[in-house]
């Protein structure tokens, strides 16, 4: 099942918010101080290419420097791509068919938010990482 949530979501929306974190996080490399962040945005692109069958958890050994890293995120990249799950999210929700691909892109919100101090794990075992 997870397999053909993925391909499904994929083409609605997977492959171009994937673009859209591919375009951000290749910005971000282009300074020494943006590859930390380039990486993240690399990392949830691929979250974003294929989500159904992971979920996200936060690092217990996070601490200041993720929050200080997650403001300039949302500074440089988060509020644009968030802005592109909404976008995305309510088209989706236009069709009955697209309603549960809708309320995926509104569970990434938060991630593309605030991405650092977080784990992509695979969704059978979040506790497992913590």
């Amino acid at each position: 099942m997870r397999t053909i949530l993925n391909v499904i979501w994929l083409v609605l929306s997977g492959f171009w918010l994937f673009l859209a974190y591919l375009a951000a996080g290749l910005i971000l490399c282009i300074t020494i101080i943006g590859i930390p962040f380039g990486i993240a945005a690399f990392r949830i692109g691929v979250y974003a290419l294929w989500p159904f069958g992971y979920t996200t958890v936060e690092r217990r050994d996070a601490g200041a420097p993720s929050c200080i890293g997650n403001v300039l995120w949302l500074v440089l990249a988060g509020w644009w791509l968030a802005i592109g799950h909404i976008v995305t999210g309510l088209l989706l929700c236009l069709t009955i068919i697209g309603i549960p691909f809708g309320v995926a892109n509104f569970k990434l919100i938060s991630v593309s938010l605030f991405p650092l101090g977080r784990e992509i794990v695979p969704s059978d075992e979040p506790f497992a990482a913590r």
